[in-house]
């Protein structure tokens, strides 16, 4: 038997490091290439709506973002990247060629959207990535997209600093998210944050206040799955909501008022909205003491991993439509025990969400231009629509609706024409009634205005300020207002059947 020497021995153990090393080297560098073939890069046109002119298009926009391959052939990525878009392509790490895409399924409020390639060669040789689970504090992620500075892939690293609930900016929904320290720029949008080659994150916002630096916001695995199960019968459900709305309960007086001064935890019910899920079950001054077996505490949080809090709406958000969720509380100081079926998340403020693709409802009558208040409307003011928008719009987003009063109606502006003289400087002008009767929302408006006998619409506000347009001078000046105009068509509601006039700009 041959004996090696310790020389020998010594150069045979470098030479299995080095070939180890090298098969490691290897495999990282395959792992990290099908990571960067399964990101791509997205190209959109979008062209949204002008809400000040509410029959008009904005200018075509060209914006880009970045996407992840996952199963079945769909890419996922920002519901703000593809968002009113008109034209969408893909593009693949490497390859020139542009694809044609289209959007199989979005939820603006989560601010995710998955995709279709029209070409299905372009998945060939694309391996999808699975969804991970959340991280921990701390540690180290990469982000994967396509910034501007540049047109190849871009990979950075940080590590997760904070995960809690945050507004999404692309549609004020309240979820929770996760904050990086990675480098984030216009263009990462809807890139992977990935761990351990998974999704864990998609990328959606940066915090642009001008007081932090490299503060990175994504979507985390728990909604990403959400929205992944609610896409799987192509209709758009949504978040649940329960119908009710709380104040924390850290007032040591509230808390001998309402029976819990000797018990942890638990926020009141301030508000319980007419034919919501809790409406008839739960009750105002009522105290939520637990969520499908999450403790509230009287700050609202809830501990929903070891150490973690965040509101006690990631309880709600788990579940879907149609689900029973259960809800531990106290009334006059009883524990009652009460089950609940999640519905729709309806809006329950005076001001309409903010919608995308879709035509704006508007009507021209009187040569003047009503339309309803809503979040495009107040966003059309700019990025800095929060001091700019007029404040009675401001305001009346805090306002809850009712059966009665669902939303408002504005007098936008005045198209100058002699049956409207006495109101050419009038605009943003929110009413209250129409011919003495208090208006419901936008359709009840258009339907009485369309379907009016009287000989004049009297229109007031709330201070009693009115205006008064002559019915039959309104119905005589329609077209030659319309044509001066360039307004294809008086009638922008959505009431079928009724008259619409209609002129060629």
């Amino acid at each position: 038997m041959k004996t090696w020497t310790a020389a020998t021995q010594r150069l045979i153990t470098l030479a299995l490091l080095l070939l180890a090393t090298a098969t490691v080297q290897a495999a990282g560098n395959t792992s990290v290439e099908r990571l960067k073939d399964a990101v791509v890069k997205i190209h959109t046109t979008s062209t949204p709506a002008d809400y000040f002119t509410p029959w008009r298009l904005l200018n075509a926009r060209q914006s880009s973002g970045s996407g992840s391959v996952i199963s079945g052939n769909r890419i996922l990525t920002n519901a703000h990247v593809v968002a009113d878009a008109t034209y969408i392509q893909a593009q693949k790490h490497g390859d020139p060629h542009k694809y044609l895409a289209r959007v199989a399924f979005i939820s603006h409020e989560a601010d995710l959207a998955i995709l279709e390639v029209l070409e299905p060669d372009f998945f060939d040789g694309l391996r999808p990535l699975a969804v991970g689970s959340l991280p921990e504090p701390l540690q180290d992620v990469s982000v994967f997209g396509y910034p501007f500075g540049g047109t190849t892939l871009s990979i950075t690293r940080g590590v997760l600093s904070r995960i809690e609930h945050q507004y999404y900016a692309h549609a004020g929904g309240y979820f929770l998210a996760g904050q990086i320290d990675a480098a984030i720029n216009p263009g990462n949008s809807g890139g992977p944050v990935i761990v351990d080659n998974k999704i864990v994150g998609v990328v959606m916002q940066t915090n642009t206040s001008g007081r932090a630096e490299n503060l990175g916001y994504f979507v985390p695995p728990s909604v990403i799955k959400h929205v992944l199960e609610d896409a799987k019968d192509g209709h758009h459900d949504g978040f649940p909501d329960l119908g009710f709305r709380t104040q924390d309960l850290e007032s040591p007086a509230m808390r001998q008022a309402y029976g819990v001064a000797d018990r942890d935890g638990g926020i009141l019910v301030a508000h319980v909205f007419e034919d919501s899920s809790a409406s008839g079950k739960i009750l105002p001054n009522d105290v939520i003491m637990a969520i499908d077996g999450f403790d509230i505490a009287d700050d609202s949080s809830l501990e929903f991993r070891n150490n973690l809090r965040t509101n006690y709406k990631y309880a709600i958000d788990q579940y879907h439509r149609g689900d029973e969720v259960e809800i531990h509380l106290v009334r006059r100081g009883e524990e009652l025990k009460v089950t609940l079926v999640a519905g729709p998340n309806r809006n329950f403020s005076l001001v309409r969400e903010q919608a995308f693709e879709q035509t704006p409802e508007y009507l021209v009558y009187g040569g003047v231009v009503f339309v309803p208040l809503n979040m495009n409307l107040i966003k059309r003011w700019g990025a800095d629509w929060h001091r700019q928008a007029p404040v009675s719009f401001l305001n009346a987003r805090e306002t809850r609706s009712s059966t009665d009063k669902e939303e408002l109606v504005v007098a936008l502006k005045v198209l100058a024409a002699d049956v409207n003289l006495g109101y050419h400087d009038w605009k943003n002008w929110i009413l209250e009634s129409i011919n003495g009767v208090p208006i419901r929302n936008f359709e009840d408006f258009c339907h009485r205005i369309v379907h009016g006998t009287e000989t004049n619409t009297v229109l007031r506000d709330d201070g009693g300020f009115q205006m008064v347009l002559n019915r039959q001078g309104a119905e005589d000046s329609e077209q030659a207002i319309l044509t001066r105009y360039r307004v294809p068509k008086a009638n922008g509601c959505h009431l079928a059947g009724d008259k619409a006039a209609e002129v060629t700009p």
